[in-house]
């Protein structure tokens, strides 16, 4: 849980996040086998495609007024483009999909979904201007990362630590496990409206 603290980080969060939901919901929706989830997953598709859509017309009219606007999606986009390439998870060398695939739980492997997810949102960033840690490489056919990865972040400055180089993702998962630094707050205004509740029923 990572607090925005202004309307671009906002929008930036619906066009890099739920973009990246999108790209693994959508593969679940097209690959699943499961009825239920199929069926729910139509609602949600319809969420996210509105969040992303928000989220692309501002960032596009932030970067058009440039000066400070554009600085604050340029910042935003620093320290949330290489979170969501990290939520696709482990690398294919790393995990073991076969079970997933097998049995439809998903049609694409994690570094497909993370291919899928940065061959949308790099041209969007680079259309409008903003820089982004990636670059197409024609060699290899797809996208590459211009950073050690994964790799240590300050949670707290929002900044990663590109110049210390690769961590393992067992200091990933350590991470994850913290669930970012607003996550204390979050669970104390849940356990608020909680109680407050609870003394609405019993007045």
């Amino acid at each position: 849980d990572h607090p925005l603290e202004n309307w671009a980080e906002l929008v930036v969060a619906n066009g890099l996040y739920d973009r990246a939901g999108i790209t693994l919901l959508g593969d679940v929706f097209k690959n699943t086998s499961y009825g239920p989830l199929k069926r729910a997953l139509v609602k949600v598709d319809q969420e996210e495609t509105f969040h992303l859509r928000h989220g692309e017309m501002w960032m596009k009219r932030l970067a058009k007024a440039d000066g400070e606007a554009k600085e604050m999606v340029q910042r935003a986009v620093d320290w949330m483009f290489p979170m969501a390439v990290e939520w696709f998870g482990l690398p294919d060398d790393m995990k073991r999909h076969s079970g997933q695939l097998e049995y439809k739980l998903k049609g694409m492997t994690n570094d497909e979904l993370r291919q899928t997810w940065m061959k949308s949102t790099v041209p969007l960033c680079e259309g409008i201007g903003v820089k982004v840690p990636a670059h197409w490489d024609e060699a290899q056919q797809k996208f590459v990362l211009d950073y050690p990865f994964p790799c240590q972040y300050d949670e707290n400055e929002k900044r990663w630590l590109f110049d210390e180089g690769e961590i393992s993702w067992s200091q990933v998962f350590e991470r994850w496990k913290g669930r970012g630094p607003a996550n204390r707050q979050f669970i104390e205004m849940i356990q608020e409206g909680w109680g407050f509740r609870q003394r609405l029923e019993a007045a």
